[in-house]
């Protein structure tokens, strides 16, 4: 890996601006897939390094991803007053990824392509539709790149008809005794108390008998403060049964995750295209983001092995998008309850139908059939409301050329969405 500390211009084929998870899923992928041909930039404020961030998603085993692994489970929970469901996920797993291992893959891939990294904030990207300047603050050098991957978070090119939030904390429990059932996950536990708008849930991701992430998530448009998010932790570890008298917390994990209808500009210029939740990769109904954002390195590690432009396909089928604006109006709404919508959801279809769509993946029969086992009478209004919502959008330029930020997190968490 090698160092720039110049300020003459740096001409390279590939500038990845951002240097997160998706910019190491990135360089694994091509170094992976055998390229070494190119010319290869990383640009960043931040070298980043060990644990500062969880992941946790579906797939299936046997993939480049099973050796970095921290745990995965065949079966995982959902948890209503109504009682527990347990869900057999074959042939699919759920997973969990911490960012250390990726970063030092990342690293290492570094060493064999001969990347060079600037550790410096990018100020503005000029694409001339041949060449994309990048230009750096702090002194660094101009780098002049045929391509640009960027996966810094951005806002949508303008606000949704309805804009969430996920946003939580997460504790790393130790236990001095064994408490954590490590042959199944909790994937979302909604005895927690609901807040008045939104949707609240707990999960447990076991490593081992002794040692878990115990997380606290919402859905809705505001954020709690800290006292807010540990009162709501310590309520669910009481509520789990866990003695805090035996327990340790050895990190703490915070994020905040875009739930939105509004469009991400997943290719802003002819030279540059964004990754992550930037470049779409963030499901809209449910803030999952890490499967799609490695499908989009996996596919610019393909797409440059075989000569191709660096463009991956859109994250998500447009009838999903849809689909997630529609159950966002209802969420929003109140027509539909949170905790009512998923565990329908899970409890009229096979597990593994149910994350295939969460994926993108599903076919639109089993979309119809997903989308019977909600309640049709507020599906329905809610549907309509948003086929009203994008009428008034069409005649309304001042709306659409509004803007909306998104709090960044200080700490990355399950799906976070940093790119």
């Amino acid at each position: 890996m090698g160092g720039v500390n110049t300020c003459a211009p740096l001409d390279v084929d590939l500038a990845l601006v951002g240097g997160g998870g998706a910019a190491s899923l990135v360089l694994a992928a091509l170094d992976r897939h055998g390229v070494r041909d190119l010319r290869v930039a990383v640009v960043d404020p931040v070298h980043r390094r060990g644990q500062d961030r969880t992941w946790a998603f579906w797939d299936r085993p046997g993939s480049d991803l099973d050796p970095l692994l921290a745990a995965s489970w065949p079966q995982v929970e959902v948890a209503t007053s109504a009682g527990r469901r347990v869900l057999d996920l074959a042939p699919l797993r759920y997973a969990m990824l911490r960012s250390g291992p990726v970063y030092d893959r990342a690293a290492e891939a570094e060493r064999r392509l001969g990347v060079q990294r600037l550790v410096a904030p990018v100020d503005a990207l000029h694409d001339d539709g041949d060449r994309v300047l990048v230009r750096t603050g702090g002194g660094g050098p101009t780098v002049r790149a045929s391509w640009v991957l960027d996966s810094r978070p951005r806002p949508p090119r303008r606000p949704g008809r309805t804009n969430w939030l996920q946003h939580f904390r997460g504790w790393w429990l130790e236990s001095d005794a064994p408490v954590f059932d490590p042959a199944r996950a909790v994937l979302m536990d909604f005895r927690t108390p609901q807040p008045d708008r939104g949707v609240s849930f707990g999960y447990v991701l076991p490593v081992s008998d002794r040692y878990a992430l115990v997380e606290y998530t919402e859905f809705g448009p505001d954020l709690l403060t800290d006292a807010g998010y540990d009162a709501a932790l310590a309520g669910y570890r009481d509520l789990l049964g866990l003695d805090p008298a035996g327990l340790t917390v050895r990190e703490v994990e915070n994020g905040v995750i875009p739930m939105t209808d509004g469009p991400f500009e997943a290719r802003p210029s002819p030279r540059v295209v964004r990754l992550g939740t930037a470049g779409g990769a963030t499901r809209p109904s449910t803030g999952f983001t890490f499967s799609a954002m490695h499908r989009q390195a996996e596919q610019v590690g393909r797409a440059l092995a075989a000569g191709r432009p660096p463009v991956p396909g859109p994250a998500y089928p447009r009838r999903h998008r849809w689909m997630d604006a529609v159950a966002l109006r209802a969420l929003d709404a109140g027509g539909v309850g949170g905790p009512d919508f998923f565990g329908r959801l899970f409890e009229r279809n096979p597990a593994e139908r149910v994350l295939r769509f969460l994926d993108g993946a599903t076919s639109p029969a089993e979309e119809v059939a997903l989308m019977s086992s909600t309640r049709l009478a507020p599906m329905v209004a809610a549907t309509a409301g948003d086929a009203a919502a994008r009428l008034r959008d069409r005649v309304d330029p001042a709306r659409r050329s509004a803007t909306w930020t998104v709090p960044r997190p200080v700490v990355g968490g399950r799906a976070d969405a940093d790119g």
